[in-house]
């Protein structure tokens, strides 16, 4: 090489110090570099100061032998040192040829560079600021330097850089903002503990509002959030912490609708503190944002609703995941029942591609949401004003119903998930019950099957839910609407008692839609759902033998009682399993006999005063003439001692098993019981009640020598003067008012049907006997 030639105005001697391999002799050839561009700064050269420049980093610092980029390194910061204030003009030739050497081999060739940058950053302090960029590209390659001398010369340079930050107005956080966003998705350590490290900076700097782009950060936050280096998690959750106090003090300027499906995938996560941090921020957004959260209800809920049924280990989570529940549900109102889900114009801004899939309950439930978003896709989330009072918002109900329904179904999931998904299923029918019963069709056979779920405050809320839908005016069925099921329209000779104001539905009714289930208003629901609950106790017996009577009684309270019995007697009238018809009976007569839900209803049947309280009794009858005991104790119910008499005198027609005489003695039991206190005190007017007593000792003949024919027998004799029980016709004037009351009654016709339904019963009884015996021939063949 011809240095007098080549690399002018450097001289020989410069030259061959700067590639020598003694740091002295090139500390020595960078001082005269620096007297050298003193000078031409004093000439005002800048051809000549460039031209040094030029040498320096294309002859030396990027040079092939190793020495020689040494010198062209400490050559350039001499350079910087020369020009002072005057750097800015030539920073970009000065920076680009130091960090290339950032990646070279030889890490003392790295840290000669680090130390050159920093010289050359600390002579130009502000005017670096253009180049940021390049440089924080740089420093976070060398903050992951597994050279310590490297890594250390790299954070002192850092540190001047974050001060040059802080103390300038000049910093271009839009043009950072997407390299940022690329480097914040490192898995190093040491990389990820240098974002942090400036994402801190950045925050704490009053004119830098990092705020407005957390959006484009807040994944890998989260991320970074899961580090398996303690100090780093403790740094990320410092940054999330002053992000979240940030957020409180200004949420009119929060992008929230950005962040929601970036928080629903971290409430997700299998990390406790992500999951936790994810939910405590969930709970804020819904607070502060209201309304806005509406749209990504359905993904709020998948990643909420499983956490409720969290054991004590995860408790904290629990706990503000019921928080999250509970806020969402209060943001849905009577509003969102009448909002034309058709007017875009009045919405939110349509969800953007990425949500839209992110959002889905089953790429949520089947895991398909990954670790790492596309940062493309978050990029393209959608940015509008938070502001509820300048936004409508529609409520997406497909979603969240579809969320619902399949976490109901799902039978792995926790007790108090399903308990919640029944409340919030409740109180989208108490809140936007037109809209809901769209959805009933889809949703009443998994809330029948839910009747069997081992919880009974699961089955409760279930109850409470039925209820709703089988009572709300909403549901009323109207042209083309109405249950699905053909088979279940219900014949019409025998009428339910249907308060005129159920079949009115009006646009003004809605206020009204909010009221307790326990109204005694019916609609098109309500037969549907006392035939599929009737199939369901013939398909599952044990359900009926465990659970029957309490999912009866409590129907009984949240809906008219009176309904529920004249339905179901009307359904098992039709009923083509005797047997079943036999033992729902005998269930529905103890129920009706025994609970105290039902004192108004008995008392209404008591004294069959009117026409509603006659035609009840008549088409109890009808369906209790499957169980003849059952029929007996209703008449003794009803006051009906006449018709008993004359049904005990049919039972010598009847075959008598142990399962018969077994019932007798139940309703002998029954008899003492203060239920039927009325009943024995009308012992006493011999005269008035004859055929009480000889319906009385007819069940004692039927009876065999055991304690129920004892107790009865004691009570027969406590009766007075027993030779006033011989009667004539004559006696019959006497019964009083209730016998005149129930006079339009056929008890002829009534007898007549008993001893059709129970000839009915002897057939069936003996085809099944005769299938047995079948049966055992052909075994023993």
């Amino acid at each position: 090489m011809n240095a007098e030639r080549d690399l002018s105005p450097l001289t020989p001697g410069v030259v061959r110090a700067l590639t020598d391999k003694l740091y002295e002799k090139r500390k020595v050839a960078a001082l005269e570099i620096e007297k050298l561009v003193r000078e031409f700064v004093a000439q005002n050269n800048t051809s000549q100061i460039k031209h040094v420049i030029q040498i320096l980093s294309q002859e030396f610092a990027l040079s092939q032998h190793p020495h020689s980029r040494k010198g062209g390194l400490i050559g350039l910061a001499a350079c910087s040192i020369a020009l002072g204030k005057d750097s800015g003009l030539y920073l970009k030739e000065l920076i680009e040829p130091v960090l290339t050497c950032f990646n070279d081999a030889d890490s003392r060739l790295r840290y000669y560079a680090c130390e050159a940058l920093y010289n050359i950053v600390k002579v130009a302090r502000g005017s670096v600021l253009p180049h940021f960029n390049v440089l924080f590209d740089g420093l976070s390659k060398l903050a992951a330097d597994p050279d310590p001398n490297v890594k250390s010369g790299s954070e002192l340079l850092d540190r001047l850089l974050k001060d040059i930050v802080t103390e300038s107005s000049q910093f271009d956080l839009v043009g950072f903002i997407p390299l940022l966003r690329e480097r914040i998705y490192s898995n190093n350590q040491y990389a990820r503990q240098f974002i942090i490290s400036w994402i801190l900076v950045l925050e704490s700097v009053p004119d830098i509002n990092l705020l407005d782009y957390l959006p484009e950060i807040l994944d890998g936050l989260f991320q970074i959030l899961g580090d398996n280096s303690k100090e780093i998690r403790k740094m990320c959750e410092v940054a999330l912490g002053e992000f979240l106090k940030e957020i409180k003090k200004n949420p009119s300027s929060v992008k929230f609708a950005e962040m929601a499906n970036i928080l629903v995938i971290h409430c997700q996560a299998a990390d406790d503190l992500i999951q936790l941090t994810a939910m405590c921020w969930m709970r804020e957004f819904i607070q502060l944002a209201g309304r806005v959260m509406l749209p990504y209800s359905s993904g709020i809920l998948t990643a909420v609703l499983p956490c409720l049924s969290y054991d004590d280990r995860k408790k904290n989570i629990k706990e503000v995941a019921n928080v999250c529940n509970q806020s969402l549900m209060k943001l849905v109102i009577p509003e969102d029942d009448e909002m034309d889900e058709a007017k875009p114009s009045m919405n939110i801004p349509a969800e953007p591609t990425s949500e839209e899939s992110l959002s889905k309950p089953e790429a949520a439930i089947t895991g398909e949401f990954q670790n790492e978003l596309d940062i493309t896709a978050l990029k393209q989330l959608l940015f509008f004003p938070c502001s509820c009072e300048r936004i409508q918002v529609t409520l997406n109900l497909d979603g969240i119903v579809q969320v619902l329904d399949y976490h109901l179904s799902d039978t792995s999931i926790g007790m108090m998930t399903r308990i919640a998904v029944l409340k919030w299923l409740y109180h989208l029918y108490i809140k936007t019950p037109r809209k809901m019963f769209r959805h009933t069709d889809s949703l009443f056979p998994i809330l029948l099957r839910t009747l069997s779920d081992e919880s009974d405050e699961v089955i409760l809320k279930d109850l409470e839910l039925l209820a709703e839908i089988a009572s709300s005016p909403a549901g009323q069925t109207e042209e083309g609407h109405g249950p699905s099921d053909g088979s279940d329209v219900r014949p019409g000779p025998v009428e339910l008692h249907v308060p005129a104001r159920a079949g009115q539905l009006s646009s003004s009714s809605t206020k009204g839609l909010e009221c307790s289930p326990s109204t005694p208003t019916m609609n098109s629901y309500f037969y549907k759902f006392m035939i599929n609950l009737l199939k369901r106790f013939s398909s599952e017996r044990k359900l009926l033998e465990a659970r029957g009577a309490f999912i009866i009684r409590q129907l009984c309270l949240l809906l008219n009682a009176e309904n529920i019995f004249h339905s179901m007697a009307d359904i098992l009238l039709r009923e083509e399993d005797l047997k079943f018809a036999s033992t729902m009976v005998h269930t529905l007569n103890t129920i009706l006999l025994t609970s105290s839900e039902l004192f108004q209803l008995r008392n209404q049947l008591k004294d069959l005063k009117t026409p509603e309280s006659r035609n009840l009794f008549c088409c109890l009858y009808r369906s209790w003439c499957h169980n003849p005991v059952t029929t007996v104790s209703l008449c003794f119910l009803t006051q009906n001692y006449k018709h008993a008499y004359d049904l005990i005198q049919k039972f010598g027609d009847l075959e008598v098993t142990v399962d018969f005489l077994t019932e007798v003695d139940k309703l002998v039991q029954l008899i003492e019981c203060p239920i039927f206190t009325y009943l024995r005190l009308q012992l006493l007017d011999v005269k008035n009640n004859p055929y009480l007593i000889k319906a009385l000792y007819g069940l004692l003949m039927l009876l065999p020598q055991s304690s129920a024919f004892q107790l009865l027998s004691h009570r027969l004799q406590c009766v007075p003067n027993p030779e006033l029980m011989q009667t004539t016709d004559n006696t019959k004037p006497s019964t009083g008012f209730k016998r005149t009351a129930a006079s339009n009654i056929d008890y002829t016709e009534l007898l007549q049907h008993f001893e059709k339904v129970q000839n009915k019963h002897l057939e069936a009884r003996h085809q099944r006997a005769g299938q047995a015996e079948q049966l055992d021939r052909r075994v023993v063949l």
